[in-house]
C-alpha cells in the first residue's frame, strides 16, 4: 500500500468526488422518498468526508479477466449521461485495485465480474461512513442472488443494459436501490459490458467487514 498524499492534493480525484455528489444531488428520485432519502445520506457523508481531507492509499492488485472489457465499457459511458464521471473514472482508473470480494467464487463468474472501491475503509478515499465503487461485468453474466445486512445500496448505470430479479432493463442514467437484506441478482446484456457505480451506506463496522456471501439456493418443495 501506498500513500499518494491528501484528497485536496490530488485535483483529479477531488473531480471525481464533485462527479458523485453531483449524480447523487441532481439525479431524479423519480418520485420515490426513500430513494431521496437515500441520496441525501450518501451526498451528505461525502460532503464529510471530502471536508475531512483524508489520505489516498493505492493498494496493489492482480489483473482480473474482466478488465479486458473495461475500455468499451468506458467508451460507451463517455457517450452516456454519466459522461462527466465518465471521463473522471478514466482519468484515475489506474490506480484502482479491482478484486471478487468472495471467499468462493465460480471460474466463470471469476472471469466475468469485478468490482472496485474507491471511497471507503479500504481507500483509495479513505473513510468509514460510505463506500463508493464500480462493478464491471462482462456481457452475458449472471451475477448470483444475494443480499447485504445492514447495508443499504445503490447502482447507477453507467453503461450497458442490465435488469435486477427480472423486473425492468436498466440502461444508463438508471438508478436502482436495494435495501438491507434485500435479495437481487444482476443480468446483463449479451453484446456489450455493464459498468456500474454503487454506493454502500450503513454502520462503520459493517462496511469495513460487509462479509460478502451469495445466497443459498432454495430447495425445490
Amino acid at each position: 500500500m501506498s500513500f499518494l498524499g491528501p484528497l485536496s492534493a490530488h485535483p483529479e480525484w477531488g473531480y471525481l468526488m464533485r462527479e458523485f455528489d453531483v449524480v447523487y444531488r441532481l439525479g431524479s428520485a423519480g418520485g420515490s422518498g426513500v430513494i431521496r432519502s437515500h441520496q441525501r445520506k450518501v451526498r451528505h457523508s461525502l460532503s464529510r468526508i471530502v471536508r475531512a481531507d483524508p489520505p489516498i492509499l493505492l493498494r496493489e492488485s492482480e489483473a482480473k479477466p474482466v478488465l479486458d472489457h473495461l475500455g468499451r465499457a468506458f467508451d460507451l459511458a463517455v457517450e452516456g449521461p454519466l459522461a462527466g464521471m465518465a471521463r473522471a473514472l478514466h482519468r484515475i482508473h489506474q490506480h484502482l485495485a479491482w478484486e471478487w470480494g468472495y471467499s468462493r467464487i465460480s471460474k466463470d463468474l471469476a472471469k466475468r465480474y469485478a468490482y472496485s472501491e474507491i471511497v471507503g475503509p479500504r481507500g483509495p478515499v479513505v473513510a468509514d461512513s460510505l463506500i463508493l465503487g464500480l462493478v464491471l461485468f462482462a456481457p452475458a453474466t449472471t451475477y448470483p442472488q444475494h443480499s447485504h445486512h445492514d447495508i443499504e445500496e445503490s447502482y447507477i448505470s453507467m453503461a450497458g443494459a442490465w435488469s435486477e430479479n427480472d423486473g425492468a432493463v436498466y440502461a444508463p442514467g438508471s438508478l436502482i436501490l436495494n435495501r438491507s437484506g434485500q435479495e437481487h441478482r444482476i443480468t446483463v446484456g449479451n453484446r456489450e459490458p455493464c459498468l456500474l457505480a454503487y454506493a454502500w451506506t450503513g454502520p462503520p463496522e459493517r462496511l469495513a467487514e460487509p462479509g460478502m456471501e451469495f445466497s443459498r439456493p432454495r430447495s425445490k418443495s
